[in-house]
């Protein structure tokens, strides 16, 4: 039987984390979630207004209550409800108040999808900065092994490719490549 650690609580790491993840993972996934929860409280009134229309606008509920209002709209003013008297005949007040929910509809989408590219823009500067230092402790890791099989006369058949291996990409450079591929 294998021995754990145990922390000063008397558990050890691998309970803390939830079944099936590393106690390192769970960690990051609640700072993850912790940095959400701050960027929430953090949002303004008028934006957390937005995602709450948006929200409620991207439900079934929506189309719901704008299928029942349509369609009692539409029955009242085409007669088809003989008790009420018709307002908008030619629904020409119908088609205005849609035009003018829609233009705020689409504001409303806009604003949020503008603060989630935000978001998107800051995950992918991350996601850049933990692949270039990965890249790098890689590049460092190439040259202690390739030290090691020199120190013990070990030949592999990537000794050809060594040199290149150990140089740390700049990425100054590979994006100046693939802009000038682009427009090709």
């Amino acid at each position: 039987m294998v021995s754990e650690m145990r922390n000063e609580r008397g558990t050890s790491p691998t309970t803390q984390a939830a079944e099936g993840l590393t106690p390192a993972l769970a960690k990051n996934i609640d700072a993850i979630m912790q940095r959400r929860r701050e960027n929430k409280r953090a949002a303004s009134r008028q934006e957390r207004a937005a995602e709450l229309i948006s929200r409620f606008a991207g439900s079934m509920l929506f189309v719901y209550i704008h299928l029942v209002f349509y369609s009692v709209w539409i029955a009242i003013n085409l007669a088809w409800i003989p008790a009420i008297v018709p307002w908008d005949p030619s629904l020409v007040i119908l088609a205005m108040e849609a035009s003018v929910e829609a233009i705020f509809l689409s504001t409303f989408v806009l604003i949020n999808q503008n603060r989630m590219a935000a978001e998107n823009d800051i995950r992918a500067d991350l996601d850049l900065q933990v692949s270039l230092l990965n890249e790098h402790e890689t590049t460092r890791l190439i040259s202690m092994v390739e030290a090691i099989a020199r120190k013990l006369e070990v030949a592999t058949e990537a000794d050809a490719e060594v040199d290149e291996l150990k140089r740390d990409v700049a990425p100054v450079a590979v994006l100046d490549r693939i802009k000038a591929t682009s427009k090709e």
